[in-house]
């Protein structure tokens, strides 16, 4: 890949990434939402975010959910290691909001928290492309 195709691609996933947390925003801010909507798409703004690095650092990664081991694919010296070093809680809803299972559905509480959560990751993340060149627009 080209240095651009790089930059054009992580930005795509950015984008994906700023729509999913824009979604979650929207839905929380509704009276009458689903919570566990609003958790799954803060997990997956996290997860393409996270893959947004990735792509532009060049490094593979697998097509995982689990937040945590993407974010620890990337080096040392990236904020986002350091500022979120535990990502599990949104990890979880990958699954725990998807799907039915031997779980208590998400409450509003919940999805108020993974919103604020991905919201923040979200930001350090831009951030740090600023500061490695990558002009994003948000």
């Amino acid at each position: 890949m080209t240095e651009d195709s790089v930059s054009d691609e992580s930005r795509r996933w950015l984008r994906f990434s700023l729509e999913d947390l824009s979604e979650a925003k929207r839905l929380v801010s509704n009276e009458e939402y689903i919570p566990r909507h609003a958790c799954w798409l803060a997990q997956q703004s996290v997860e393409k975010a996270l893959n947004a690095i990735l792509i532009f650092l060049q490094i593979d990664f697998p097509r995982k959910h689990d937040l945590d081991a993407l974010r620890n694919l990337i080096p040392d010296g990236w904020k986002i290691r350091e500022e979120h070093p535990d990502l599990a809680e949104l990890t979880e809803w990958a699954v725990l909001a998807r799907y039915p299972g031997d779980w208590p559905d998400p409450s509003p509480t919940d999805a108020r928290r993974a919103v604020k959560q991905a919201r923040s990751v979200w930001e350090t993340i831009a951030g740090e492309f600023s500061d490695h060149g990558l002009r994003i627009e948000n």
